[in-house]
């Protein structure tokens, strides 16, 4: 699993324009599934984003998680994560997982960050054309690889 990590002061998530996801202060994850992902990967990845030190204490050094700080998450699937760019211009997606092994993923993956924040996930749909709309705050960005433990 590839996971891009954003923190924001806001997110939101629009599908045929509605509003399905909206949150204040936390993390926006763009999540990228392969094909042999496992719960080892849910579990692994999902622990280090809950608690992973991006948010600024009182001296406003980056020492707190998003599950010290409450903070709230989207969770949006994005094959893309996976594209390879190697030959030609136009990117293959050969290593993303096809949604009947990529969605019960997305889903375990959803579930098990809300095991571990104790709180309700929002999320995009998933194999939806979905607009993202937010504010980075830093910016802080991060991308995770389970796959490389990184």
């Amino acid at each position: 699993m590839k996971a891009v990590i954003q923190r924001v002061t806001r997110a939101s998530v629009e599908i045929d324009n509605n509003i399905v996801a909206d949150i204040k202060d936390g993390l926006l994850i763009l999540l990228g599934i392969e094909p042999l992902d496992t719960k080892d990967d849910i579990i692994w990845l999902s622990n280090k984003i809950t608690n992973l030190r991006i948010f600024d204490d009182d001296n406003g050094v980056m020492n707190l998680s998003l599950k010290t700080t409450d903070g709230e998450a989207i969770v949006v699937s994005q094959f893309t994560l996976h594209a390879s760019t190697k030959k030609g211009n136009r990117p293959s997606y050969i290593k993303a997982a096809k949604p009947d092994v990529a969605i019960p993923l997305y889903e375990k993956f959803v579930n098990q960050l809300e095991q571990d924040l104790n709180k309700k996930i929002q999320t995009g749909e998933f194999g939806a054309y979905m607009k993202l709309d937010f504010i980075n705050d830093g910016p802080v960005t991060i991308i995770i690889d389970s796959k490389n433990r990184q």
